[in-house]
């Protein structure tokens, strides 16, 4: 394995890359990783970052300390200086900028996005969460949609991504309630991929990232730009899509290299390429 590369423009949000994998993490501990302004400003540049990077096949997110994410920091919201504050309200930054603003970064990335739930997530933390491709939850972890319990609602993407996730009738329970759902309520919801011992989240959380940077990356990239497009096509024009995104794939050293492996029983070398 090589050695992880650090590279970090705070130390409220690391960034590393190692063995094709990118981590992200979240460290506030001392706040429960609230999102301030700056760190969200941070993350969209650093998942940009991950996404632009061709020696990163997978990216990871995770927090330090027992929370994930306790949502956008509204003590400093409520001082006025932070999202959400009085200035905010009647301010032209309302306004989202479409191409940077953390969701839209997230949701049009090209590379597999991996969250690992080491504690709750909650309001927004919740919303980053279900941004990812695939989570993973700590035992201790929870869900918890107190949006309507804060006056808001899910702000970057919780309404979108729910409905399509659980169905509308589930989603509107959760969202309408505010409710609180326990690692285990979450997986048997369909929210989370699995649920293991806390202790076992980080190792897990490696392994799935290793399997999926063991495979071809213009693939898996052109699979998940497939799922993205097949969200709002019908089924005519996504097979149709599909194919056009075949086409340079066989073109690729990568399709050449599996197609080898294959048939010599080995396990496949890819390059990106």
């Amino acid at each position: 394995m090589s050695e992880p590369v650090a590279s970090s423009t705070s130390d409220e949000v690391l960034y590393s890359v190692a063995d094709n994998i990118a981590t992200i993490t979240l460290n506030r501990p001392e706040r429960m990783n609230t999102i301030s302004r700056e760190m969200l400003a941070q993350l969209s540049a650093l998942f940009l970052k991950a996404d632009a990077d061709p020696d990163v096949r997978v990216v990871v997110l995770t927090a330090a300390g027992r929370m994930f994410c306790a949502g956008l920091d509204m003590v400093s919201a409520t001082q006025g200086k932070g999202i959400g504050s009085a200035n905010d309200a009647n301010s032209s930054r309302t306004t989202l900028d479409m191409k940077s603003a953390q969701p839209i970064v997230m949701f049009n990335m090209e590379k597999p996005t991996i969250c690992l739930l080491n504690g709750a997530a909650a309001g927004y933390g919740m919303d980053i969460a279900l941004n990812c491709d695939i989570r993973i939850m700590a035992e201790s972890a929870k869900f918890a949609a107190a949006f309507v319990k804060r006056g808001v609602v899910p702000e970057s993407g919780g309404t979108w991504f729910l409905p399509r996730m659980i169905g509308w009738a589930k989603a509107a329970e959760l969202i309408f309630t505010g409710r609180t759902l326990s690692a285990r309520e979450s997986l048997d919801m369909g929210l989370t991929n699995e649920v293991v011992a806390d202790a076992e989240l980080q190792a897990r959380g490696r392994a799935v990232a290793t399997e999926i940077a063991a495979n071809a990356p213009l693939a898996v990239q052109a699979a998940k730009r497939m799922m993205r497009a097949g969200l709002s096509e019908n089924f005519g024009e996504h097979v149709h899509h599909v194919f056009l995104q075949l086409l340079p794939l066989f073109r690729t050293d990568d399709f050449r290299e599996g197609m080898a492996s294959f048939l010599e029983k080995r396990p496949a070398d890819f390059k990106g390429r």
